[in-house]
């Protein structure tokens, strides 16, 4: 059971991880558009709606991945003070309450606004030239389906949890820095930050 729930963990990082590089063409294109409008005085008409269907397309195909790393903001004044098994009580409740009806509401209207988009080829109206709106419309059951395969597998802990106690581990990623450790690695000691403080300040006070 394991081996499957990370295996839909690799799978919902390597969607995200696909999708990233939106953020690089996202860059390059606003920058290219901001060079033509002002150097060359040629701007493009599209280039703001099809901005914003990328971004939009990170946003969306970025659930999945980010709620396989737990990484989903949640309101956790009380939360972290639980012990796992009430932590995962409470998560389950909400998953199938509010989580499950929510995704699959979002991934079927979604099938059905992109069988609409497709069947009339639809483009962007806000300009003459719009760019085409059907694959974007698309991405909205794509992504919910994925998102909602990745809620099985957390429901799947949250079960788990409950049963033995503790939560079960999961694929990771990308991580914060850990300070403490990053101070090992380079060999800093606490008494020599001590010293360049002081002599920072020191310096303040000169100045």
């Amino acid at each position: 059971m394991q081996q499957i729930l990370l295996s839909i963990d690799r799978l919902s990082t390597w969607v995200g991880q696909l999708f990233s590089w939106l953020i690089v063409t996202l860059t390059l294109m606003i920058t290219w558009e901001v060079f033509s409008r002002y150097a060359l005085d040629h701007p493009h008409a599209w280039a703001f709606d099809a901005m914003i269907m990328m971004y939009g397309t990170l946003f969306m195909m970025a659930g999945a991945y980010t709620l396989s790393k737990n990484g989903h903001v949640r309101g956790d004044i009380l939360y972290g003070f639980f012990e796992p098994r009430t932590q995962a009580i409470l998560d389950l409740v909400l998953y199938v309450l509010f989580f499950v009806p929510g995704v699959i509401a979002m991934a079927w209207a979604g099938y059905m606004y992109a069988g609409e988009s497709w069947a009339i080829l639809e483009h962007s109206n806000i300009t003459s030239d719009g760019p085409p709106v059907y694959p974007f419309k698309t991405v909205i059951p794509v992504a919910g389906f994925i998102l909602l395969l990745q809620g099985v597998v957390e429901m799947v802990r949250c079960v788990v949890c409950i049963q033995q106690g503790f939560w079960p581990s999961r694929e990771q990623d990308v991580e914060e820095v850990d300070v403490e450790k990053l101070k090992a690695m380079v060999h800093v000691k606490e008494e020599d930050i001590e010293k360049l403080d002081a002599l920072a300040s020191t310096k303040r006070s000169a100045s």
